[in-house]
């Protein structure tokens, strides 16, 4: 018992160790420690406008995106998965968020934050981040494609300098935002969002490592403090630090409630974590992030950021890009970037504070236009209907739902269409009988009233039943050799269809017999009780020229074809017993 409880403690501790950091993950930090830290200056003053915007997007504020930005983004740096990683308040995130704000609150948001941070750390110790893999890229490019319009959309109350419309559904809001906007029009709100936006656009094409939404952002601020313009909302006071760690926020009757939204919000944060980690990887050659890791890391961070009055936080692939085109090699640069923004957070709250918030909409906007890689869209659209089919149901469902009921609705119709395509490849034909021993006339008599099938690929609950159609209606014959050697795979479905077929052919006075039937398919017939009525009905041979022989020797005992007086010659060459296994 003792030596039992050992093992378990001795795996757990391993377990434990996999997921905290390891001396490697220092000395990569003290590799090029100067590339490292220019790389998280740049990223710091790329993502300040960013983190900005989002809180706003929130509904908690700019200094929750601040805080977000400072807390998740040190600890996710230093536990997570991979070493170019940059985490922080997303787009995709808010998406999230703004309807949960809308039904619990702001302490519902940090309380789903906490929640959604220890379902991580579960995922990561269970290690689930493996699974993540499987997401089909038309899922992934749908979700990108529906986020950055939701993005979009979510800005147009701000960039149109009127307040936010009542409602959920991003759509109804942006409508009924235009509709305000008509009514009273404020075209210097619009117009700082369209210039930051263009500014971003074009000098992302002409000076892509310069960082032109800070200076576009500056410069709406200091045009808006100079020239006295009331019309451009500024963002509004912000505190000079970050607030004392707390609990007052959690409300502990209110958890249960909260599960379905926490469960979302880690969905989520693994989602967009795992795919910023694997372009990441993409974009650098030596680089291999630890999914489990990272799942670690971003929960640790989404447990810290509610406790400063944070947003739950996830992986940002803009901010992770510009990490590696500038050069960054370890975390030391990710963790660059959380400082940087915690020094403004101390040092410049008052000039963050007059920012127009149609100028962070406009930054915004810009970022939603560079997430939708058009290239990747029409590749996607052009290599099958079903890839069509998936993108456009994904991006569908991410605008008009949610973000999870998107990517389970993705995932559903791409599993879907995948089983049809596999059950398409299964085959059910009729092949000539092998000469064996046989002069002519015997061939031609035994071919009269024995059939020989051979299934190919898969039989299971995609395929079973067009194969139930296919057997059943066999010509009159006294024998069926079914060779099964080639069946790929068999489900209890399968086997269930298989046993029903036999049993209507031996109904019809037909013998069944089948050939090579491998090992890990016996189980499943054997479960459903179809191997016996094989074995008994009729037989079960390890190749077919066995079969043959058996559905010969049965017509002969029912007198069908006459028993040979000798056994003639064998040509050199007329066996094919290899080929007929």
């Amino acid at each position: 018992m003792t030596s039992r409880i050992d093992r378990i403690r001795i795996r757990i501790l391993a377990r434990t160790a996999a997921l905290l950091p390891a001396r490697a993950d220092l000395a990569e930090m003290r590799r090029d420690p100067r590339r490292d830290l220019l790389a998280g200056l740049t990223v710091a003053v790329v993502a300040l406008p960013l983190a900005l915007g989002f809180g706003v997007s929130s509904g908690l504020g700019a200094e929750a995106g601040l805080a977000t930005a400072v807390v998740a983004g040190a600890l996710a740096a230093l536990f997570g998965g991979s070493n170019l990683q940059v985490s922080g308040p997303t787009g995709a995130m808010t998406v999230v968020l703004v309807p949960i704000v809308g039904e619990y609150g702001p302490t519902g948001v940090l309380t789903v934050g906490l929640i959604a941070g220890v379902m991580l750390v579960a995922l990561a110790a269970l290690k689930a981040g493996r699974y993540m893999r499987y997401i089909p890229a038309p899922v992934v490019e749908g979700f990108t494609l529906g986020i950055a319009c939701v993005i979009g959309l979510q800005q147009v109350p701000s960039a149109l300098g009127v307040p936010r419309p009542e409602g959920d559904r991003v759509l109804v809001v942006t409508w009924r935002a235009i509709g305000e906007f008509v009514r009273s029009p404020n075209w210097i709100a619009l117009g700082f969002a369209v210039v930051v936006a263009a500014v971003m656009l074009a000098g992302a094409r002409w000076r892509p490592t310069v960082p032109f939404s800070l200076l576009a952002v500056a410069a709406a601020a200091v045009v808006a403090q100079a020239g006295g313009l009331d019309a451009a909302k500024p963002i509004g006071e912000l505190p000079s630090g970050l607030p004392a760690p707390s609990l007052s926020f959690l409300d502990v009757g209110s958890l249960g409630t909260l599960m379905v939204p926490a469960v979302a919000v880690a969905a989520l944060a693994a989602l967009e974590s795992l795919l910023s980690a694997s372009v990441a990887d993409g974009m650098t050659v030596g680089q291999q992030y630890d999914p489990d890791r990272e799942l670690f890391g971003q929960g640790l961070a989404n447990i810290a950021a509610p406790l400063f009055g944070g947003v739950p936080a996830t992986g940002a692939i803009a901010r992770t890009a510009v990490n590696v085109r500038t050069g960054a090699t370890s975390r030391l640069a990710a963790l660059t970037h959380a400082a940087v923004l915690a020094v403004i957070v101390f040092a410049a709250a008052p000039l963050v504070a007059k920012i127009p918030l149609a100028a962070l909409a406009g930054v915004l906007l810009a970022t939603a236009i560079r997430m939708v890689e058009v290239g990747s869209l029409k590749a996607m659209a052009k290599a099958t209907r079903a890839d069509a089919l998936i993108l456009v149901l994904t991006a569908v469902a991410t605008l008009v739902l949610d973000l999870v009921y998107a990517v389970v609705i993705g995932l559903a119709v791409a599993g879907a269409l995948a089983l049809r395509a596999v059950a398409q490849q299964a085959r059910f034909d009729q092949v000539p009988l092998d000469r064996g021993d046989h002069s002519a006339e015997e061939h031609a008599l035994l071919a009269e009233h024995i059939v020989a099938y051979r299934i190919d690929g898969p039989l299971f609950f995609a395929a079973a039943h067009r194969f139930l159609l296919e057997l059943t209606d066999v010509a009159d014959v006294r024998v069926v050799v079914l060779r099964m050697s080639r069946v790929s795979t068999m489900d209890a479905t399968g086997a269930l269809v298989l046993k029903d077929a036999v049993e209507k052919l031996r109904r019809r006075g037909i013998v069944v017999l089948a050939s090579g039937i491998r090992p890990g398919q016996h189980r499943v017939l054997d479960s459903v009780g179809a191997l016996d009525l094989l074995r008994h009905g009729g037989g079960e041979y390890a190749t077919t020229p066995e079969a043959i022989r058996a559905a010969r020797e049965h017509l002969e005992t029912a007198g069908v074809v006459p028993v040979p007086s000798a056994p003639s010659a064998r040509k050199p060459g007329e066996s094919h017993e290899e080929t007929l296994r």
